[in-house]
């Protein structure tokens, strides 16, 4: 045994993983312009749908979605609800008249708490 030499792989610096009998899905490549000018290119699966904004990775300056002929898409302007503040969903569950006694009790409690 002594001598000849064993020898073996160069674990980790070869795959024994091959592409035979791999078959790649479908792609896309949207365009996006950043507000410098600068372009950009995202590939993307054919089936999703590709966003109106995406960041550039390189620079992460954020880029508009151009289209066939150059210019960018317009997108329309969607319903964009307000979101809702801890006020709001307090006002959902109590009426104002409710919250006043509410506060009234509480700041009697703690001034009693503090003369004591």
């Amino acid at each position: 045994m002594a001598d000849r030499s064993l020898r073996g792989m160069r674990l980790g610096s070869q795959s024994l993983q091959s592409e035979d009998g791999v078959e790649l899905s479908e792609r896309k490549r949207a365009v996006y312009q950043a507000d410098s000018g600068e372009t950009f290119d995202i590939v993307f699966s054919a089936e999703a749908d590709v966003p109106p904004i995406w960041s550039d990775p390189r620079t992460g300056h954020e880029g508009r979605l151009l289209g066939e002929d150059g210019k960018p898409v317009e997108t329309p302007a969607e319903d964009v609800k307000a979101p809702r503040t801890h006020w709001d969903m307090l006002l959902e569950r109590r009426s104002r008249d409710e919250l006043e006694e509410l506060l009234q009790e509480r700041l009697q409690f703690l001034r009693a708490r503090r003369g004591a």
